[in-house]
């Protein structure tokens, strides 16, 4: 399934996916180890994980990119960074720089900039959302990715409350997979999509599958942890085979000629 002539991704916990872009491997929001928050390793202050993830940092591929949608420690995980190559090349959004010093190459863009990773335009786009790590880091930028490649199209939105940006996006073509959050609305819900929200942002882009992150790995807010997904799935309704890797370790791939298959 993981071939270089196709699109193929799998859901590793929260919003960590990694993909096989046609040949060139990328990782999101790499949070791997047991607990995220503040400290390395076993004393580390923060939230357990509830599922472990599908691959450990060690098993990961060689990967060409790490891209980081915002600088909040359940989608910058440090420890998780210090465990991944320095020669890999790492996307961050503006005024997040200085978190992955320890890497050889650091592109940092703004909403609307772009750069390229082997082949693979990656494009940050505006979500609705908040930036800073600690209390006097207001300045750091957050937002998501447009992956474009082969004439395939990948949204990665990171963290994001119920926005109509995304609409945008369908006047500039199909987007093929969709990745958005949809996970501690409750309370957080300016700043994080409710499941039927997630769903609508969906529809509006346009995209012809929508794969749902952000839930049922970390416990951050205080919805059921099965709540998510279960809402996620009833507002698909009949369109229910649109939405892809509903658990941990789940792998699907969309090839050249192929609707889709997932494994």
């Amino acid at each position: 399934a993981w071939a270089d002539d196709r699109l193929t991704v799998s859901w590793l916990g929260h919003a960590t996916v990694l993909l096989n872009f046609h040949g060139t491997w990328l990782l999101t929001d790499p949070a791997l180890e047991r607990r995220i928050g503040i400290g390395r390793g076993v004393v580390k202050l923060g939230p357990r994980r509830l599922v472990q993830p599908a691959l450990r940092p060690q098993e990961l591929p060689e990967l060409d990119a790490v891209l980081l949608s915002h600088a909040h420690m359940d989608h910058t995980d440090l420890g998780t960074l210090q465990r991944i190559p320095r020669k890999v090349h790492v996307v961050v959004q503006a005024g997040n720089a200085d978190l992955v010093r320890r890497f050889r190459r650091v592109d940092e863009i703004a909403w609307g900039e772009a750069t390229e990773v082997n082949g693979v335009r990656i494009e940050s786009v505006e979500v609705r959302h908040w930036g800073a790590r600690m209390v006097t880091d207001r300045h750091r930028g957050y937002g998501g990715y447009l992956l474009t490649r082969a004439g395939r199209t990948v949204l990665f939105a990171g963290d994001t409350a119920y926005t109509d940006t995304f609409a945008r996006l369908r006047n500039r073509g199909r987007v093929d997979l969709a990745i958005l959050p949809i996970g501690a609305y409750d309370p957080w819900i300016q700043s994080h999509a409710s499941p039927e929200e997630a769903w609508r942002m969906f529809r509006a882009i346009g995209a012809e599958y929508v794969m749902p992150v952000h839930h049922s790995t970390f416990r951050l807010s205080r919805e059921p942890t099965d709540e998510p997904i279960r809402r996620f799935l009833a507002a698909a309704g009949r369109e229910r085979w649109r939405v892809v890797l509903t658990e941990v370790g789940e792998t699907w791939s969309l090839r050249p000629g192929e609707a889709s298959a997932v494994a």
